[in-house]
């Protein structure tokens, strides 16, 4: 253990990794505070770059990219009311109110170093209770795996948005686009439409940029003030220019931690546990989190309308939810989120399989892993004082133009997918996601289900066909216990709202 430690830090601490985590923060800083550009499609764009790199600079630029856009996120919303990413979409109003009140500095200084602790948090998740589920998960035979893969699919369409219904069909449509080319355990070409290119299905890397980067883009295109940058803000600040000073932020926000200590360990719970979850993510966490904290608030009347409690407790929880979201994608395989989606696609692109086996302190493997928890560790800390830069020159990155940003985007969509196999063919396989992606949104239907379906349909299959081949008995999918109470779970999560729904009061007559 203490050989593997020592390890990943010497790999972690040298010159070209600490320089990749650096950039790669910034970067994550100035993606995050252009509003509409999702920390999703900062990582998506990304991973062009990782080809040139190895698995641990890889994985400590993606998980630090996502780190820092997350919270960056809070820097529109704070300043013009414009969430940067969905996480910062739960406490915009409170955001938004307290700038409005002059308090751009303190409500920024709240979200970020709430954003820090949080984070750390999460890791401290991460480290523990990855490596315990790792030694249950040796125990799986393909039957658990089945209903597990199942469970994952299951979460990504009934949490990711307030329509199950569409939730359902986003996944449909993932899990449809992963049987495209050789069945997994069968040789017979399938939907290939008499494109060669499609024999080994559709490519992972150009299909999430199409699906997060050309859809931002055509969004963005339609927007009517495309030519302009955001509003501008009208505050007092003046009259609270020492409040606002970096000095009077840390004044401020530091007794509020320690005041808000048990506030802050509920919250980062409570995001570490939805961050588990399959499809839900930050943005949920966030959600879930304000909710609670407005329910055992004494003040609730000031939540939407200015709270800093309300913004403090989800801020901790949507950067809590980014540690726990890599324990089901290291674990298991199953993307906790579509940034760990993005990721496991990486790992897999370098021939590295997720999995109990990458625990294993005498397999190369648990470098890699250790790497990734000092990765969060460093790049949570990093975030403070680029943090309290951002805050500082935030203003100027909302006000770019999207009429120049856009263009910029596309340009890199298109190298991106066209580098991973020069191939023109998946810059076209690019722009038809895009397209999807597009239309997918303007229906309102989340396109995390279309990712989580695209990485685990052919896993899904794959361990179907080997259940029925261990046994063609429909029992045999319910024998041991494990397997009963994750086919529980997964008939429990589409049948209960069902019977909720219907167990609800009649309204009375008029």
């Amino acid at each position: 253990m203490q050989e593997v430690l020592s390890s990943a830090f010497s790999v972690i601490m040298t010159p070209e990794v600490l320089g990749i985590i650096l950039l790669s923060a910034i970067y994550g800083i100035f993606v995050g505070s252009i509003p509409g550009l999702t920390a999703t499609m900062a990582v998506a764009l990304m991973v062009p770059l990782t080809f040139f790199l190895s698995d641990v600079q890889a994985l400590a630029a993606i998980v630090t990219t996502v780190t820092c856009s997350i919270f960056a996120g809070d820097i529109p919303a704070t300043l013009v009311r414009i969430p940067g990413t969905p996480a910062s979409a739960a406490y915009a109003a409170d955001a938004y109110a307290l700038t409005r009140q002059g308090l751009t500095g303190r409500s920024l200084g709240i979200s970020l170093l709430f954003s820090v602790l949080g984070g750390l948090f999460g890791t401290v998740v991460l480290m523990f209770a990855a490596p315990l589920l790792a030694k249950v998960a040796e125990s799986f035979s393909s039957f658990q795996y089945f209903w597990l893969y199942v469970l994952g699919l299951t979460c990504a369409a009934i949490v990711s948005d307030d329509s199950r219904l569409k939730g359902a069909f986003s996944l449909l449509v993932g899990l449809l686009l992963s049987t495209i080319g050789l069945g997994t355990d069968y040789s017979a070409p399938r939907m290939t439409f008499g494109f060669d290119q499609l024999i080994t299905g559709v490519n992972f890397i150009p299909a999430m940029i199409g699906l997060f980067g050309i859809s931002e883009v055509l969004r963005n295109a339609l927007a009517s003030n495309l030519g302009t940058p955001a509003e501008e803000i009208t505050t007092d600040a003046k009259d609270h220019a020492a409040e606002n000073s970096t000095l009077g932020i840390i004044r401020y926000v530091v007794p509020m931690a320690c005041r808000r200590f048990h506030h802050l360990l509920r919250s980062s719970t409570i995001g570490s546990l939805v961050g588990m979850l399959p499809g839900a993510g930050a943005d949920i966490a966030a959600w879930i989190s304000y909710a609670v904290s407005k329910r055992f608030s004494k003040n609730p009347e000031a939540y939407g309308k200015g709270s800093e409690e309300g913004l403090a407790d989800a801020t901790g929880a949507n950067n809590s939810a980014l540690g726990s979201a890599w324990i089901p994608a290291l674990v298991f395989g199953i993307p906790g989120d579509s940034v760990t989606a993005i990721a496991i696609g990486v790992l897999m692109m370098k021939n590295i399989q997720p999995g109990p086996d990458i625990f294993d302190v005498t397999k190369p493997q648990a470098v890699l892993v250790f790497g990734i928890y000092f990765t969060f560790i460093l790049a949570n800390l990093l975030l403070i004082p680029l943090g309290l830069i951002a805050i500082k020159v935030g203003n100027g990155l909302v006000h770019i133009p999207r009429a120049v940003l856009m263009p910029a985007i596309v340009i890199f969509c298109v190298v991106g997918s066209f580098s991973l196999n020069a191939s023109y063919f998946d810059v076209f396989v690019m722009m038809v996601m895009g397209v999807l992606g597009f239309a997918l949104e303007r229906i309102r239907a989340p396109l995390g289900p279309v990712v989580l379906g695209i990485i685990l349909g052919g896993a899904l299959e794959h361990k179907f066909i080997q259940c029925l081949t261990k046994s063609d008995s429909v029992l045999s999918f319910f024998e041991s216990p494990i397997s009963m109470v994750l086919a529980s779970c997964c008939i429990g999560l589409w049948i209960w709202p069902l019977i909720f729904s219907r167990r609800k009061p009649a309204p009375p007559d008029a």
